[in-house]
């Protein structure tokens, strides 16, 4: 489903909305709500809002278990770490336990070896069924959404939940959930705007299935939802 707004701002609103929403679902059905954060420059607005007191004291905050859908394998407190974004935006200013924070990155260890650790601290939260409430994701203008990059045998991959790799282009080790791990969400919003993304969006959408060039086509949850939450310019036709 492709939703499209006027504005950033209603982007960001809606989003917003859709996380208390979901939040509320799961903890009253079962306790809890897991859900994966996504990174870039587009959530920033969302964790901010859902910060203010309007918003987040609609949240039962303790009950709430933070994973990230991906992640540079820098330190914390690196500015380029996904984590360090929403912990200076949201995560820092509400009631939730550390304990709750699965961050994607710890000092000591190689990417490869987190990635196992990783998986397995989803296993412990959601069970064998890696099952998440809710996963926030962006989408590049190369079509790329998480750590999941054209042309990376990443895209391949069937069995691992979570995998770390080498991105040559950028110099540097990612770890991310893997494509069958995100199908398996009960929700999926991907976050995307702007007229830079309106040619990969457009092909994601209605182009040939070509996985290789766009990644983001590889997100087809499997009993779940896709929800697009867009604007004109990034709907737009033209190339």
């Amino acid at each position: 489903m492709v939703r499209i707004f006027n504005t950033k701002e209603d982007i960001t609103s809606q989003a917003a909305n859709i996380f208390v929403a979901a939040a509320e679902k799961a903890i009253q059905k079962r306790g809890r709500f897991v859900v994966a954060l996504t990174g870039g420059s587009s959530p920033v607005a969302i964790y901010a809002l859902l910060a203010t007191a309007s918003y987040k004291t609609k949240i039962d905050w303790e009950k709430i278990f933070i994973f990230w859908g991906d992640e540079r394998w820098v330190p914390l407190d690196d500015v380029l770490s996904n984590a360090k974004m929403a912990n200076d935006t949201l995560l820092s200013l509400v009631n939730i336990p550390k304990n709750n924070i699965f961050s994607m990155y710890r000092e000591g260890v190689t990417p490869e070896d987190y990635a196992l650790e990783y998986e397995k601290s989803i296993k412990n939260i959601t069970g064998e069924d890696g099952q998440f409430d809710l996963i926030l994701l962006g989408m590049g203008d190369d079509g790329h959404t998480a750590s999941l990059f054209p042309g990376q045998a990443v895209l391949q991959e069937q069995d691992k939940w979570v995998a770390a790799y080498y991105l040559e282009s950028q110099t540097m080790f990612r770890i991310t959930l893997t494509a069958p791990l995100i199908n398996r969400a009960k929700q999926i919003v991907v976050v995307t705007f702007g007229e830079n993304k309106a040619y990969a969006l457009n092909e994601v959408l209605y182009g040939a299935y070509n996985p290789e060039k766009y990644p983001m086509q590889l997100i087809k949850p499997s009993d779940g939802e896709l929800l697009f939450l867009t604007d004109k310019a990034a709907t737009s036709k033209e190339k």
